[in-house]
C-alpha cells in the first residue's frame, strides 16, 4: 500500500468521523433552536390573549354595564374576547389556535375534546401545576401546545356561573340553563391552550442542515484534492525520484543528477544525504576498481 493511500485512508477516515460528529451537533442543535422558536411564538400568542383579556375587563366591560341589563353582549366576557381576535389571526395562520377548553362551558364551543379534557384533568389532580407544554399529532402536521389552567380566582365569574337564578336573564335567554353553571371559588374549570404548528420551523431547520452539510463536504473534497496535489508534488514525487535514483547507483549506474539541497526540509535533508551516499558509494567503487 502506498503512502498516497495510507494517507488517503487515514485522511477519510478523520473526515467520516468529523462529519458524522459535526453532523449530530448541528442537527441537535438546530432542531433544538426550531422548538425553541416553536415555543417563543406560542409564548406570544398565549400572552396576547392574556393581555386581550386584561383590556377587556378593564376597559370594556366597564362600559357595558347599562347595556349588559338588556341584552347580554358575549363580547364583554374576556374568554370570548380573545377567542374572536386569535380567530382573525387564524384566517391568514389557520394551523395557529388559541381555546378557552371548559368542563362545563356557556358556549358549547368552548367544550373540551378529549385530550383537552385529560389537560384539565391532569390541573385538576396538580394545583400546583401552572403549565403544561407537549407535541401532538394534527391533521396539518406536528404542532407543539402550551396549557395554562382556568381557575376561578373573582367571585364576579361566580354571579353567572353559580346556578342558573343568580345569572343576568340576559344570558339564559341567549345560551340557556343547561349548561355553564355549578362553578365553585377556586375551581379549575377549564385550560387556555394554544397550539404552534412545528412543520415550517422544523423543515427550515432541515434544510439549513442539509445546506451546512454539504457544503461541509464540498470544503472536504477541495481540501482533500489540494492536500493530494501538494502530497504528490512536495513527498510522493521526491521520494519517488530518490527511489528510482536509489535503484540505478544500485546497479553501478552514477550517471544521475544530483538532487537540489537548497530546501531545509525534511525532504531537502533527506536528497543532501542521498547525494552524500551517491558519492561516497561511487568513490569507493572506483578505488575498489583501480
Amino acid at each position: 500500500m502506498g503512502l498516497r493511500m495510507k494517507f488517503n485512508l487515514i485522511l477519510l477516515a478523520v473526515f467520516l468521523v468529523g462529519f458524522g460528529v459535526t453532523g449530530w451537533i448541528t442537527n441537535e442543535l438546530l432542531q433544538r433552536n426550531a422548538r425553541g422558536e416553536v415555543v417563543r411564538n406560542a409564548e406570544l400568542m398565549m400572552e396576547t390573549a392574556l393581555a386581550i383579556r386584561g383590556y377587556t375587563v378593564n376597559q370594556v366591560a366597564p362600559h357595558l354595564q347599562l347595556q349588559l341589563l338588556r341584552v347580554f353582549l358575549p363580547q364583554s366576557v374576556p374568554a370570548y374576547a380573545a377567542t374572536e381576535t386569535l380567530n382573525v389571526l387564524r384566517k391568514k395562520y389557520p394551523d395557529y389556535s388559541y381555546k378557552e377548553a371548559i368542563l362545563n362551558p356557556t358556549n358549547p364551543r368552548d367544550r373540551t375534546t378529549d385530550w383537552e379534557a385529560d389537560l384539565v384533568h391532569a390541573f385538576r389532580d396538580n394545583a400546583d401545576k401552572k403549565e403544561i407544554a407537549g407535541e401532538r399529532d394534527t391533521p396539518t402536521g406536528r404542532a407543539l401546545y402550551i396549557a395554562r389552567p382556568l381557575q376561578i380566582k373573582d367571585e364576579a365569574c361566580l354571579a353567572c356561573h353559580s346556578v342558573p337564578s343568580a345569572a343576568p336573564a340576559s344570558m339564559i335567554k341567549l345560551y340557556g340553563e343547561a349548561n355553564g353553571f355549578g362553578w365553585k371559588m377556586n375551581e379549575i374549570v377549564g385550560a387556555q391552550i394554544v397550539s404552534v404548528p412545528m412543520s415550517l420551523p422544523i423543515k427550515n431547520a432541515d434544510r439549513a442542515f442539509r445546506t451546512f452539510m454539504i457544503s461541509l463536504f464540498a470544503v472536504f473534497a477541495v481540501v482533500f484534492i489540494v492536500l493530494n496535489l501538494m502530497l504528490s508534488w512536495m513527498i510522493v514525487r521526491p521520494i519517488q525520484k530518490m527511489s528510482k535514483a536509489a535503484d540505478q547507483v544500485s546497479t553501478g549506474d552514477f550517471a544521475i543528477q544530483e538532487f537540489s539541497e537548497l530546501g531545509k526540509d525534511e525532504i531537502g535533508v533527506l536528497g543532501a544525504s542521498f547525494n552524500r551516499m551517491r558519492r561516497s558509494l561511487q568513490k569507493a567503487m572506483q578505488m575498489i576498481e583501480g
